[in-house]
């Protein structure tokens, strides 16, 4: 599946995500710290400066340039913007190299079943998220979910990458550049008479938002693995714990707040994000949206059995609070056909089940969604908002 094309991604993958490693600090042991009300400051305050004086065009152009994690900065950034990225990219003290090395790895060898989670589950859980289904739809990036997913994506693939946080990889610029855009979400957004109606926090994006966004992708993807008995060493989990928590400290989470352990991530997702899951008018038509996306493309499948699969990976719950019509010959199809389809991937049982190669239909289809969606093998460049959603 790796050597599909490069990535072009019109995707409905999302790409956050965190993890711990021996070094850091326990979750939340700061005593009087709530991440809740822990954003950004320094870059918030930066990037606010670059929206106010309209010189974020101009930051865009030069930053298109900037892609390998080794390039050097363009020469014609603002000077206070390239001292903080000349502080801020490169990976923490206590990044393991050897244990991204293995993420990397672990990623090449089950992107069949990440490839489908990220996408069919996280990026659809991310809908039903009230929080951050209202901040994306009211933001720029809400009205053209096919340019939003695959900036998104962008984040996702330069982090699945063999040699991600290599000088040749992209990750770490790929990152920087994402914590930018989110320094401008949390300046526009509390600009927009509609978004302030609807949300029940002040500024967006806080830590605790970026940690419940972890939760639904990281967490969330490690749990379901574990769940469809998918063959993990415990070097294997721990890289690609390792992995996603360099890639929160990139986007600016305190290390105070970043879990340890993935029983620390588990109990911590138990408080923060699957309470907090529910429908909104917001997260209801992007999820239509990207749904829709995902239909266009020729997965060899009924969009009952995309709906279904959505409810198999989420919950029939969610199912209903999205409205995804029932179509219970595929759920049965679904609920029996994958476990088999796995085992026999892993090599646990000998003979293709039945349905074996529908499966393999869909998830290679999914796989060229996100890798590429037919138009060129250019990349989606991230690029830092200057307003929010028109009529926001």
């Amino acid at each position: 599946m790796r050597n599909l094309s490069r990535r072009n991604a019109l995707t409905l993958g999302v790409a956050l995500g965190l993890v711990s490693a021996t070094s850091v600090v326990p979750a939340e042991a700061a005593a009087g710290t709530d991440p809740w009300w822990v954003w950004d400051d320094e870059v918030d305050a930066l990037v606010a400066g670059l929206v106010d004086s309209g010189r974020i065009p101009a930051v865009n152009t030069a930053l298109r340039s900037w892609v390998d994690n080794g390039d050097p900065l363009p020469g014609d950034l603002p000077a206070d913007l390239a001292a903080h990225l000349q502080r801020v990219n490169r990976l923490p003290s206590w990044a393991d190299v050897t244990k991204l090395r293995r993420a990397a790895d672990f990623n090449r060898r089950k992107d069949t079943y990440l490839f489908l989670l990220y996408g069919l589950g996280s990026g659809i859980m991310s809908t039903v998220i009230p929080r951050e289904a209202r901040s994306v739809y009211w933001s720029a990036g809400g009205a053209d979910m096919q340019d939003r997913a695959a900036k998104t994506f962008t984040f996702g693939y330069d982090l699945s990458e063999a040699g991600a946080f290599e000088p040749a990889g992209q990750f770490v610029v790929t990152a920087n550049k994402t914590r930018l855009v989110h320094a401008a979400v949390r300046h526009l957004l509390p600009q927009s008479p509609r978004w302030r109606a609807v949300a029940d926090e002040r500024v967006p994006i806080s830590n605790g938002d970026i940690l419940v966004t972890f939760h639904s992708l990281g967490t969330f993807v490690h749990r379901k693995l574990r769940e469809w008995h998918v063959p993990m060493s415990a070097a294997d989990e721990e890289a690609f714990l390792h992995q996603w928590q360099v890639a929160i400290h990139l986007l600016g989470v305190r290390e105070e707040f970043i879990p340890r352990t993935w029983a620390e991530a588990d109990a911590q997702a138990a408080r923060v994000l699957t309470p907090l899951l529910a429908p909104t008018p917001e997260g209801k038509e992007l999820a239509a949206d990207l749904l829709g996306l995902t239909a266009q493309i020729d997965l060899g499948v009924t969009r009952g059995f995309l709906n279904e699969f959505v409810r198999y990976v989420l919950s029939n719950e969610v199912g209903d609070w999205l409205g995804l019509p029932r179509d219970y010959a595929a759920a049965t199809l679904v609920r029996t056909g994958w476990p088999a389809y796995i085992a026999f991937r892993e090599g646990l049982l000998p003979i293709a089940p039945a349905g074996f190669f529908l499966f393999d239909q869909f998830v290679r289809a999914l796989a060229m969604l996100f890798l590429n969606k037919g138009k060129s093998s250019t990349s989606t460049p991230i690029t830092i908002p200057t307003g929010n959603r028109p009529g926001a």
